[in-house]
């Protein structure tokens, strides 16, 4: 039975809960705060669509790992201590996850779910030709610097993942861009992708509005919800009061903000696109940095170069130092790849849960619905994570087992 559903969140996980729904046959209404749709986390993250690694930041050995890293100048991972107890509350849940049976474990829900993206997005473009988000499947390279964390990648290569071990030649053979790198091996896996996420909003809310059933209502932001009998009657907007029959919260780490206990915090990450001209050698696989933990996907005719986990607070404004690291690291391996001089600057803060897993289903008020918590990982999980919660909506048995997804919001 079709139901009006009204969804807080027009990012990339907004965006396709709502192409899901509607092509459930319900009927949608997007409200984001902003003025203009896939604005903010959506907008330039790394772009790569890793299905195939999708294992929880909380892991064996992280702790101990990150006091090293908070003692370099040029760390990945930067901690700055407030006085907040949300705060508090996710680094010590983040710390009772860094077991290695419970990595292994979120890290199994996870690959479950991307597998169910990976072919969600492969329905929706051949079915309904979805297109014009440059998306390419190119393949990921997992290249390393340090002989000891190769090996131990090495040690867990499964035919399963269809992932393949090669030498630094090989890799440079793979993808010539990478010679002198300082590489001495990597982990290819041909079947990843790549795509433009903002474009990605864009073309999905060019559907949604061609199909006669979704609506939006940009640049309102949702003040409070109203409940009773265990239901939300309304959601507030400013001083309007909307009734709403189905609700989705879907607005990243802003969705606390709601009054629903949400175990959410933003890692802060960071970006470059760099343009790409004739004279560039670009590198066209995607590649991840292990030991620098920087990202590079070639997005069109831009490289888009992502990197940072940044627990420092609500603030989402650029900080010089860390662009600046990023550049340099970028300039020393691919120095060739792009106009570094005129690169787009960006900062995005990604909702993460303190296990990495999301919050994908019904909630403590029967008619309020989750989506939340994916962390660096919304865009390679979005499809699957839309499709899920369309199913749950329309009563329907969902396409993977939900263990571990189900929403854990008091």
């Amino acid at each position: 039975m079709a139901a009006m559903v009204c969804i807080i969140g027009g990012g990339v996980i907004g965006l396709a809960s709502a192409y899901a729904l509607v092509r459930a046959g319900h009927e949608v209404t997007v409200i984001d705060a902003r003025d203009s749709l896939g604005r903010e986390t959506s907008f330039a993250n790394g772009g790569q669509l890793s299905y195939r690694y999708v294992a929880p930041l909380a892991d064996a050995g992280v702790p101990l790992q990150a006091i090293g890293w908070l003692l370099r100048g040029d760390s990945p991972l930067k901690l700055r201590p407030r006085m907040d107890p949300q705060q508090w509350r996710w680094m010590a849940a983040f710390l009772g996850a860094c077991r290695g049976k419970v990595n292994q474990r979120n890290a199994a829900h996870l690959l479950r779910l991307a597998s169910l993206s990976q072919t969600t997005l492969q329905q929706w473009r051949e079915d309904d030709r979805l297109d014009g988000f440059d998306w390419r499947r190119n393949g990921k390279l997992v290249t390393f610097r340090n002989a000891s964390s190769f090996e131990h990648a090495r040690s867990k290569v499964t035919d399963i993942l269809q992932q393949q071990v090669l030498s630094a030649n090989d890799c440079a053979r793979l993808e010539p861009a990478l010679a002198g790198g300082g590489f001495v091996g990597g982990i290819y896996t041909p079947n990843e992708e790549v795509a433009d996420c903002h474009a990605f909003c864009q073309r999905l809310a060019a559907r949604l509005e061609a199909s006669g059933r979704c609506r939006f209502l940009l640049g309102r932001k949702v003040t409070g919800l109203r409940h009773a009998d265990g239901a939300v009657q309304a959601i507030e907007l400013g001083d309007e009061v909307m009734p709403v029959e189905q609700l989705v919260l879907a607005a990243g780490y802003r969705s606390a903000e709601l009054g629903v206990s949400l175990p959410l915090y933003p890692l802060k990450g960071y970006s470059l696109s760099v343009p790409i001209g004739a004279q560039h050698q670009a590198p066209n696989v995607s590649i991840t940095d292990y030991d620098r933990k920087i990202v590079y996907a070639r997005i069109g005719e831009q490289l888009r170069v992502a990197a940072m986990v940044d627990i420092v607070g609500f603030d989402a404004g650029l900080e010089p130092k860390r662009l600046a690291l990023i550049k340099r690291q970028a300039l020393e391996t691919f120095p060739m790849a792009g106009d570094y001089g005129h690169a787009l600057e960006w900062a995005g803060m990604r909702p993460a849960t303190p296990t990495g897993v999301p919050l994908i289903g019904a909630s403590v008020y029967r008619n309020l619905w989750l989506n939340l918590g994916h962390g660096a990982l919304g865009f390679t999980l979005a499809c699957g994570s839309g499709q899920l919660l369309a199913e749950l909506i329309s009563q329907q048995v969902p396409s993977i087992d939900m263990q571990g997804l189900t929403p854990r919001a008091a």
